[in-house]
């Protein structure tokens, strides 16, 4: 599993944009900027959709304050999932980017990959929010299974 200090990995998200799927680098999206990260196990599911994705759109405004350039929320699941996640949460509207890691291949590389049988996931994503500054991260608040709370927008804001 990935640690403060480490950089992240050099990955192509999937989505959806106005001509159709477009491959976006988490490498350009990091360099020289401020970003955060906020994993969740999947889209729609009921604490990521009700309590996680919403906390960050709430808490939006507070960290562009803090000169947050951009919040990216991933996923384990397709791009026309994460786009319509992202318009019916209002997180697209809040200005909250949404990517697909459809593969799984960022999650491993993370080394935060969570499988759940009983519910259908695979090599899903583990719940958990990073600040990383220029690709190298500062902050890393990973959840313990069922849980979500130290990684949620209000969490994260009082630690950076």
């Amino acid at each position: 599993m990935v640690a403060i200090g480490d950089s992240l990995p050099d990955v192509r998200f999937v989505r959806m944009g106005e001509s159709g799927p477009e491959e976006v680098s988490l490498t350009q999206k990091a360099k020289g900027r401020r970003i955060i990260i906020v994993a969740v196990p999947g889209a729609f599911t009921p604490t990521c959709d009700s309590k996680h994705l919403p906390s960050f759109v709430r808490t939006k405004p507070e960290f562009d304050a803090k000169g947050i350039d951009e919040i990216i929320c991933v996923s384990v699941n397709d791009a026309h999932v994460m786009r319509l996640w992202g318009e019916t949460t209002g997180a697209t509207a809040a200005g909250i980017t949404l990517l697909a890691d459809g593969d799984s291949s960022f999650t491993r590389a993370m080394g935060m990959t969570y499988t759940k049988p009983e519910v259908g996931f695979y090599d899903r994503s583990k719940r958990y929010a990073l600040v990383a500054e220029d690709g190298v991260i500062t902050h890393l608040q990973v959840e313990k299974p069922g849980e979500c709370a130290i990684s949620t927008g209000e969490a994260l804001l009082a630690v950076i």
